[in-house]
C-alpha cells in the first residue's frame, strides 16, 4: 500500500508527542511491507529528502513570506506540502492510494489532495483547541476549531487515540460514531534504556538521601505541573527527603518558578529546563516516582514512556491517562486539580517501595502487550484496507450511475 503522510511534526522537530507518534507509527508500517511519504516541516539544518528505517521523508519550507500569525504561517506550510505532494505524483508517476493527515495543521493540503486525486483521506487528531483551552476563548480558538471540524468532515475515517476523545470529537464536533475508530498511541521501550557508558549522576539532581519525584513535558498551564507544586508542603511533611525535578520547557516556565519561590519550597524544586533523552532516560532510572497531573490529557503517551522506563507512575484521573492507568495495578489515579489527592498518591509510592515496584512491573508488562506498535501499525493498516474496499465500492456504483446516465442520454437524443 502507498500512503501519503501529512505532519507538521516529524523528528527532530518535535512540539508535543505527534513527532514521536509519527515517526514510530510509519517505521513499524514500513517494516510491514508499506510504501510510506511523509511531508513535514523543513529548516536550514535539516535534509530536504532522507531515508529513515524505509520510510521516505520530504521537507518543506513555509513560504518565506511575512506572516502576521500562526493560522497564517500554517496556510503558508499547506500551500508547500500541496507543491511537494503533486511534484512527487508527477515524478514517480503513480498515485497514492490513501493520504493521511494528522491534526488540523495540514488540513487544507489534505483536502485540496483528496479532491485532486479522488483519493480517499483519513485523519488523526491528536487534540481538540476546545479541549487545548477548555473551551474557545477568542476569534483565532474559534478558526482552529473550525478548521478541526472542517478536516473530520473532510475525512473518510477519523482517529482518535482513547475513549476520552471519541467523545470529545462527538461532543464538540458531532462527528458521526461510523466514522471514529481508536487507535492507541504506542511507545518503544528501547528508547527508555540507559547507556552502559552513561556519565550522568544521579548527585547532580539530588542528595543521596533524597527520593526523587519526577516531571517531565512542556511546561504549559493544561499540564498542571503548578498542581504538583501545590502538593509538595504535604509530601514533604511526611516526607521531608524529598527533591521534585521538573524537565522540560514551555511558557508556563517563569510562573512555575515564582510560585516555588512564593511557597518557599524553592529550595526542593528542580527546574531542568530542556533535556536530552539520554538525561530523560536516566532521571526515570534516579526517581522514584514520575508524576503527570494534567488538567486535560487526550491520551497521555508520558504515562507509556514513564511503564516503559521502569518507573512507578501517579497520574491525574482524565483523559487518556484514567485509560492507562489501572488504579492500584500498574499505577495511581488522583482526582484532577486536587493537590491533596496528588500528595496522598506520591507519598504511597514513596513510602510503600513494593506495592511501587509490584505496580511497576504490571506497567511494563501492559507496555509489551498492549501499546506494541507493530500491533498498532496493522490495526491502521486494516482501517486502510477498509476505507479503500469502501472507496471502491462507490467508486464503481459512481462509474455504473455514469455509465447508465450516458445510454439514457443516447436514446433521448435518438427519440428527439
Amino acid at each position: 500500500m502507498r500512503i501519503l503522510v501529512l505532519s507538521w511534526e516529524y523528528p527532530p522537530r518535535s512540539v508535543g508527542g505527534l513527532a514521536q507518534h509519527v515517526y514510530d507509527l510509519y517505521n513499524a508500517m514500513s517494516k510491514q511491507g508499506h510504501d510510506i511519504h511523509i511531508i513535514t516541516v523543513g529548516s536550514s539544518d535539516t535534509p530536504e529528502y532522507e531515508n529513515v528505517h524505509g520510510v521516505n521523508v520530504y521537507r518543506v519550507i513555509p513560504y518565506q513570506v511575512s506572516s502576521p500569525d500562526f493560522v497564517t504561517w500554517a496556510m503558508q506550510l499547506n500551500v508547500a506540502m500541496l507543491e511537494k505532494s503533486l511534484t512527487l505524483i508527477r515524478e514517480k508517476r503513480k498515485n497514492f492510494d490513501v493520504i493521511h493527515a494528522h491534526d488540523w495543521l495540514v488540513a487544507y493540503a489534505a483536502r485540496a489532495l483528496k479532491h485532486s486525486l479522488e483519493i480517499p483521506l483519513i485523519a488523526t487528531i491528536h487534540a481538540t483547541e476546545h479541549g487545548r483551552n477548555n473551551g474557545l476563548h477568542n476569534q483565532m480558538q474559534r478558526h482552529i476549531s473550525d478548521v478541526e471540524w472542517w478536516l473530520c468532515y473532510e475525512s473518510w475515517r477519523v482517529i482518535v487515540c482513547s475513549h476520552y476523545m471519541h467523545e470529545e470529537l462527538r461532543r464538540v464536533f458531532q462527528v458521526p460514531e461510523d466514522k471514529l475508530t481508536i487507535v492507541p498511541n504506542g511507545v518503544n521501550p528501547e528508547y527508555f534504556e540507559v547507556k552502559k557508558d552513561n556519565t550522568i549522576l544521579r548527585g547532580n539532581y539530588a542528595a543521596p538521601g533524597e527520593k526523587i519525584v519526577f516531571y517531565v513535558g512542556r511546561l504549559v498551564q493544561e499540564k498542571g505541573v503548578q498542581v504538583l507544586l501545590e502538593a509538595a508542603p504535604k509530601i514533604l511533611h511526611y516526607h521531608p527527603n524529598t527533591k521534585f525535578v521538573i524537565a522540560g520547557k514551555g511558557p508556563h516556565m517563569i510562573p512555575l518558578r515564582r510560585q516555588a519561590r512564593r511557597m518557599g519550597i524553592e529550595a526542593r524544586v528542580y527546574f531542568t529546563g530542556y533535556v536530552d533523552d539520554s538525561t530523560r532516560n536516566n532521571l526515570y532510572k534516579f526517581a522514584d516516582v514520575a508524576v503527570f497531573p494534567s488538567l486535560y490529557e487526550p491520551f497521555g503517551i508520558v504515562a507509556l514512556e514513564a511503564m516503559a522506563a521502569r518507573t512507578p507512575v501517579v497520574v491525574s484521573d482524565t483523559g487518556g491517562l484514567s485509560e492507562i492507568i489501572k488504579h492500584g495495578i500498574n499505577g495511581l489515579k488522583a482526582y484532577v486539580g486536587n493537590p491533596n489527592s496528588i500528595a496522598d498518591n506520591v507519598l504511597h509510592m514513596l513510602m510503600n517501595p513494593e506495592s511501587a515496584r509490584r505496580m511497576e512491573q504490571r506497567a511494563y508488562k501492559d507496555v509489551i502487550e498492549k501499546y506494541n506498535w507493530n500491533k498498532i501499525a496493522g490495526k491502521t493498516v486494516e482501517l486502510y484496507g477498509d476505507v479503500l474496499s469502501a472507496h471502491g465500492r462507490v467508486s464503481n456504483l459512481y462509474s455504473g450511475h455514469v455509465k447508465n446516465f450516458g445510454v439514457l442520454s443516447r436514446l433521448l437524443e435518438q427519440i428527439h
